[in-house]
């Protein structure tokens, strides 16, 4: 019986490292992961034979063999994976409670046909039909998220393959397996099913979150967009009827001035000249950036600190093509800029102040934004950027920086400096 369970228990191996390649993310090439891969399946294999085969009688050789098969086997989906994070501990704890499946279908055959032929057929099939109908169901969201980095409230996904592991195990295998109580199988069968619909049903709706949450920015940056243009066209409209009136009265200017020269008064020509030139300047449209979008964004936000007596000294070197999403971007800066204004906004009008500076050249991004802050800055401990006063948690506009930030490989920080609250985004591409 002990050989059934260990062929049986080769077969998951098999199939919880295809699970690994299938629904992780990578760090390394295609041949040093499946090395890497090969190395572990030698290990479990290993401690199994210890476990069933070699002392098939300890309990104490039982339990350290599956520890040392745990650990063995997170490690190495830490190890091979892209980002070491929640997400990660979350597929490799998938993994293995995906692969117990199999082996309790194996246990289930043989205990109702005392083949042990179809036990293994049969394992390796229930194996292969789960892993293809979570490859339709899940492994797509499941990439998603490790390619976006969303991180919150990962480490209590973790619990949901942790607890279904256990309840299995401790039912199934140890320290009384199915042989032994057969039971249990359909309660055992019910926990399975429940596991997979959970996973599905709660997979499901985070991604259905993060599209809402997507949806919702997207939403907030087209309306951004469409009131940068409506000031646009605003300004555009009043340059152009102040210009109207300007060209009205160049030619009474033009006569003064020839008056002006008939008395020799230079000086009061030259000032005549100084002021229609101002005129002139008053009547252009600020333009902070050659990139359409951005600078839409930009002028809808200078006007809002401006309505607000916020002064706002403004840096910002941004060309027409840049080598990140012209709408990503902008959703990070109106956030930055966003958030500077809420927290300056009920100061003394002296402390209205905001300094930003946004350079996107030579492949390199860097946003800082610096402004006055009283009081004390709550910091995640993960991240070690502010959280929310409203629930403790990071807000929808930083965990949207956090985000883009993640997405092009940058790194964002920030510090209080003597009352200024100093927060930067740098990547470079």
């Amino acid at each position: 019986m002990n050989y059934l369970t260990a062929f049986s228990y080769i077969i998951s191996h098999i199939f919880l490292i295809l699970y690994f390649y299938l629904f992780m993310i990578h760090r390394y090439s295609q041949v040093a992961t499946i090395l890497i891969y090969f190395l572990l399946f030698s290990v479990l294999c290993i401690l199994d034979f210890s476990k069933l085969i070699l002392f098939p009688d300890s309990a104490l050789c039982y339990v350290v063999s599956t520890i040392l098969q745990i650990i063995a086997t997170q490690t190495s989906a830490f190890f091979t994976a892209r980002r070491q994070n929640y997400q990660t501990l979350f597929i490799g704890l998938s993994a293995s409670s995906y692969v117990i499946a199999g082996a309790v279908s194996s246990a289930i055959i043989k205990i109702y046909t005392g083949n042990s032929i179809w036990a293994i057929i049969g394992s390796i099939a229930v194996h292969f039909v789960i892993l293809v109908f979570l490859s339709f169901t899940i492994r797509k969201p499941c990439l998603r998220f490790q390619e976006k980095g969303y991180e919150k409230g990962w480490w209590k996904m973790c619990l949901i393959p942790i607890f279904f592991y256990c309840s299995v195990s401790f039912i199934a295998f140890f320290p009384h397996t199915l042989y032994d109580n057969p039971d249990n199988i359909i309660g055992t069968v019910f926990i399975i099913i429940t596991m997979f619909a959970s996973y599905i049903i709660v997979l499901s709706y985070i991604e259905s979150e993060a599209k809402r949450i997507a949806g919702y920015w997207e939403n907030k940056l087209q309306e951004s967009y469409i009131r940068g243009l409506e000031n646009r066209h605003y300004l555009v409209a009043q340059a152009e009827q102040n210009l109207k009136i300007l060209h009205h009265d160049i030619q009474h200017y033009s006569n003064i001035i020839d008056s002006l020269l008939e008395q020799k008064r230079y000086e009061e020509i030259k000032g005549i000249n100084e002021q229609i030139s101002h005129m002139a300047d008053e009547n252009k449209v600020k333009e902070y950036c050659s990139n359409l979008i951005v600078n839409t964004i930009l002028s809808n936000m200078m006007n809002k600190a401006l309505s607000l007596d916020i002064k706002v000294d403004l840096n910002a070197k941004i060309p027409k093509e840049i080598p990140v999403n012209d709408y990503e971007l902008a959703i990070v800066i109106a956030n930055l800029f966003e958030n500077a204004i809420q927290c300056v906004k009920p100061f003394e009008k002296e402390k209205r102040y905001i300094e930003i500076e946004i350079n996107c050249m030579n492949n390199q991004l860097f946003i800082q934004t610096k402004n006055e802050y009283e009081g004390e800055i709550i910091l995640d401990s993960t991240t070690k950027l502010p959280k929310s006063k409203k629930n403790g948690n990071h807000g929808w506009g930083m965990q949207s920086i956090l985000s883009f930030s993640k997405k092009i490989s940058g790194t964002v920080g920030c510090y209080l400096d003597n009352g200024i609250f100093h927060i930067m985004l740098y990547a470079k591409f």
